[in-house]
């Protein structure tokens, strides 16, 4: 089984920038696509930016030209750096993958349809 977890959420200005980091329980092998989504109250979860393993992205309009997704090999995560944040970026932010292997103690593990535990991002003066 394999399980995300994100991390770097927290409170911004508007006009701020925050930097989320998905990280796998083990080494990236391979997936399919790695998306972040969020989820403000109220709301329903909405896909925000995703990549695929050959390097596509896609992002919501709403975050054009202010988001970015990218895969860190240092770090190994999948990152979303997010600039000149608004209000209404405020969410939980979840890290999902539809299809990944990673490699754990010699032994490859490959899930389905992954969600994080989600971080908060709350931006607000």
């Amino acid at each position: 089984q394999v399980q995300l977890v994100e991390s770097g959420g927290g409170l911004a200005q508007p006009g701020g920038s925050l930097r989320l980091s998905c990280r796998a329980s083990g080494t990236i092998s391979n997936f399919g696509t790695i998306s972040w989504h969020r989820q403000a109250p109220g709301y329903q979860r909405e896909l925000v930016a995703s990549i695929t393993d050959g390097g596509r992205t896609n992002y919501v309009d709403a975050v054009k030209g202010r988001f970015t997704i990218s895969r860190d090999g240092a770090t190994d995560t999948i990152d979303l750096q997010m600039d000149s944040l608004k209000p209404e970026d405020s969410a939980v932010y979840y890290c999902y993958a539809d299809a990944i292997t990673i490699r754990r103690a010699s032994a490859y593990h490959r899930s389905f349809g992954v969600w994080g535990q989600g971080t908060h991002v709350t931006v607000s003066s």
